[in-house]
């Protein structure tokens, strides 16, 4: 049994599922939504950056993309750690199941929902079924990527297996 969590891995399991997030909601904003890829990107930017990065015109901005992801990563790795925590007794199953839940719960309906309205009232228009399913990629991501990262549990004689 995982008895601690393995914060390297949940950390590393937040940026690659950070990284993944951002890819396939670009991916989907443009292919099913028919809007720009970099949308998403400038809407994240313009938490730093004010309302003036935001579209039209949604087209490529190497400050917004940058922006973006100086925000995006890091609450990536620290929602990475949370999952990691929230998973690190179960098997790979009940994790992405979990992370699920925490990708639409935790992350999608308390950022668009509670804050968004008070603070960044322009990712309202983001909730949408993209958002959702973008969030809850994130969750199974994190936790997948944690489980499989995850440093396996100490034997009794307290050496780790497969070390």
């Amino acid at each position: 049994m995982h008895e601690i969590t393995d914060w390297k891995a949940a950390v590393w399991a937040g940026v690659i599922a950070g990284v993944v997030f951002m890819m396939a909601e670009m991916m989907l904003v443009w292919l099913f939504m028919g809007q720009s890829p970099w949308g998403p990107p400038r809407m994240m930017a313009a938490m730093v950056l004010g309302r003036d990065v935001l579209p039209p015109p949604a087209d490529f901005s190497l400050t917004a993309m940058m922006t973006a992801m100086m925000i995006h990563l890091p609450l990536s790795a620290v929602y990475g750690a949370i999952i990691g925590w929230l998973v690190h007794r179960f098997d790979m199953v009940a994790a992405v199941l979990i992370g699920m839940v925490f990708g639409v719960v935790a992350i999608y309906a308390v950022n668009f929902y509670l804050i968004a309205p008070a603070m960044f009232p322009w990712f309202v228009e983001a909730r949408n079924w993209v958002g959702l399913v973008a969030h809850a990629m994130f969750g199974i991501v994190a936790a997948a990527v944690y489980v499989g990262l995850r440093k396996p549990p100490a034997h009794r004689a307290g050496t780790l297996t497969g070390h």
